[in-house]
């Protein structure tokens, strides 16, 4: 604002990158997926651009100065960073070392989740899971061991057990009692969490019509040159665009909880549409909640074995049906 040119945080890009990092840090995604999600979010940039991003100390407050061709030094910057320097150094940890040994093994774990609860049929021995080459592409197998004939695709079997999730729904009883606990859930918690969310929206909007006040005093000044003001206007501009697309969202969102309320929407009794889309350690650990109990290595039937708890709570939609 006094004239000099300094680096600051560009919104929404700036919010995404600090997702990034956090989502490197867990190591539970390919780099590649959490591009795709960034990219979903609003971020857009190249692979190559992204791998320079996540490389870039700048960051996290540090600014790199070349020695010579061989040496550089980190300096602390006088801006803001996004985020922590021990985030920062625990990513480029993670991405240089841990990531190229764990990334197959994750999407092995992604793709046979029902490893540990299948077992063979003619040996009694617990089933594993590999990929097999064929002549054109490779296919995902459980199986057994050594001569033992046991077999089945893996993507298969995998879609039903999640058909088998989806014949599952809330039993009647269960039913208003769920309710109760989301609306007091939706009112309490997800509410006051949009709420805050939007207070700060407004706030940055604030910010961005403050910043473009005084930006046009400074040019009218002679303090800023036209170029400088000119883009710094965009910059707001884009911004300030982006901060109300937010913020309609937000309101849509607190307009859609108060309409669930009121309507009572009864729709979240299939509690298992979204069971594809969970994590590998979810996935899991709801098998391990609700295992497979029969499994039909020819056909890919399998049925599903609830426990004393889960049944009094869970029903099948057939018998949802017929009572």
């Amino acid at each position: 604002m006094d004239g000099k040119k300094i680096i600051a945080p560009k919104q929404p890009e700036a919010g995404i990158i600090t997702w990034v990092f956090h989502q490197l840090a867990k190591n539970i995604h390919r780099i590649e997926d959490i591009r795709k999600m960034a990219e979903e979010k609003g971020l857009k940039c190249s692979r190559s651009h992204f791998f320079r991003i996540i490389r870039n100390p700048a960051y996290c407050g540090l600014i790199p100065i070349k020695i010579n061709a061989q040496e550089q030094h980190m300096i602390k910057g006088i801006h803001d960073p996004l985020i922590s320097e021990t985030l920062y150094h625990e990513v480029q940890r993670i991405i240089t070392t841990k990531r190229k040994v764990t990334a197959k093994k994750d999407n092995l774990k992604a793709m046979f989740f029902l490893k540990g609860f299948l077992v063979c049929p003619l040996c009694g021995r617990n089933i594993c899971g590999s990929i097999s080459q064929g002549k054109t592409r490779k296919y995902p197998y459980y199986h057994c061991y050594g001569r033992c004939k046991t077999r089945i695709n893996a993507s298969l079997l995998n879609e039903r057990y999640h058909e088998g999730l989806r014949q599952m729904v809330l039993a009647s009883g269960a039913v208003d009692l769920f309710n109760s606990i989301l609306e007091d859930w939706n009112t309490k918690t997800l509410k006051a969490q949009h709420v805050q969310e939007r207070n700060i929206v407004v706030r940055r909007l604030n910010e961005q019509e403050s910043i473009l006040s005084h930006s046009r005093k400074l040019f009218v000044g002679a303090v800023l040159d036209l170029n400088d003001y000119t883009e710094l206007k965009r910059e707001c501009n884009a911004n300030s665009k982006s901060l109300k697309r937010e913020l309609q969202d937000i309101n849509t969102k607190l307009g859609n909880i108060d309409k669930q309320i009121y309507s009572k929407d009864r729709s979240f009794v299939n509690i298992f549409q979204g069971f594809p889309y969970l994590d590998t350690a979810d996935k899991k650990h709801l098998v391990n909640l609700i295992p497979p109990l029969k499994v039909d290595f020819q056909t890919g039937d399998i049925s599903l074995d609830l426990n004393s708890a889960l049944s009094k709570i869970l029903e099948t939609k057939r018998n949802a049906k017929s009572s």
